[in-house]
């Protein structure tokens, strides 16, 4: 992987990791990612980061991955629907997401 600068990791007290790095996004991502952050911030009544919007749907999908029964797959949001944001990006695997975000990264996609 080229890194331009160096990946900086974190151990937190909560048992959780942070780490720092730079995803280049197509406009239309980071705008529905600012949507995820609107319908946060008027669910829990204060701002709320872009980088707290993405945390917060890597957390949601972690978890409703891990709530599904094996070989279930989600069902497709209907085309439309009112409140699509990043959650009506296609559904798949996170080890697939993160080899073809590194390729794009990479330049080899």
């Amino acid at each position: 992987m080229n890194d331009r600068m160096p990946t900086a990791m974190h151990a937190l007290p909560d048992g959780e990791a942070e780490l720092t790095l730079v995803v280049r996004l197509p406009w239309e991502d980071v705008a529905r990612l600012g949507q995820e952050a609107g319908r946060l911030a008027s669910q829990m009544q204060r701002p709320v980061t872009l980088d707290e919007a993405v945390s917060h749907r890597l957390r949601s999908a972690r978890a409703a991955a891990h709530a599904k029964p094996a070989g279930e797959s989600a069902p497709a949001p209907a085309a439309g629907a009112a409140g699509a944001s990043v959650a009506s990006l296609p559904s798949r695997p996170p080890a697939e997401q993160a080899r073809q975000a590194i390729e794009r990264i990479n330049g080899t996609a």
